[in-house]
């Protein structure tokens, strides 16, 4: 919006200088024509003999004026600023020295627990002897199965033949003997997890 207003107060300017200009270039053309106009005759008195012709020169062609330069509107240039005052030096930082660091004594370490005699092994449990004392071994092993029902059918199985249930959720299969390592399914499948 405001350049359609410079725009409009620009071109409005340039035609009124160039109108001015050209109408006082006509101004002057006319002023030089109308005092160069030749005198009005003199009449001859009729005592006087009369004037022996002699030929009119043609007058001189009006002078041709060319037209004066404007010169461009001048700018707007912002005022000077004012002169920058040079500011003083800043004051030289001093880094504090930092202090010698002071060497505490070594703290003594804590003597090591005494290593313990590793526990002998627990008494081996009695072998389950029917299928109710196989259920809650079957369930520690089968309790991160995806199909807790089938693992526990399977296990309940392998530990009524076999007596035995691998400590554990997964493996050590080895511990129950070749009863319960090799026993399979129909389709040639481990059948004991």
């Amino acid at each position: 919006m405001a350049l359609k207003v410079v725009m409009l107060l620009a071109l409005s300017s340039f035609f009124l200088i160039t109108t001015r200009v050209s109408s006082w270039g006509e101004e002057l053309f006319v002023k030089d024509i109308t005092q160069k106009a030749p005198p009005p005759p003199i009449k001859a008195s009729e005592g006087s003999p009369p004037a022996p012709a002699t030929e009119a020169s043609p007058p001189p062609p009006p002078p041709i004026y060319k037209p004066v330069p404007v010169p461009p509107p001048a700018k707007k240039l912002p005022p000077p600023s004012p002169p920058l005052k040079a500011l003083p030096p800043p004051p030289p930082v001093y880094k504090p020295v930092p202090p010698l660091p002071v060497k505490k004594p070594p703290v003594p370490l804590p003597p090591p627990p005494p290593v313990r005699a590793p526990a002998p092994p627990s008494p081996m449990k009695p072998p389950p002897r029917n299928t109710k004392e196989c259920f809650p071994l079957c369930a520690v092993r089968c309790k991160l199965h995806s199909r807790k029902n089938v693992c526990l059918r399977a296990c309940v199985t392998c530990c009524d033949r076999c007596k035995c249930v691998p400590p554990g959720q997964y493996g050590n299969r080895e511990k129950c003997g070749k009863c319960y390592a090799t026993m399979t399914t129909r389709g040639g499948r481990l059948k004991c997890p």
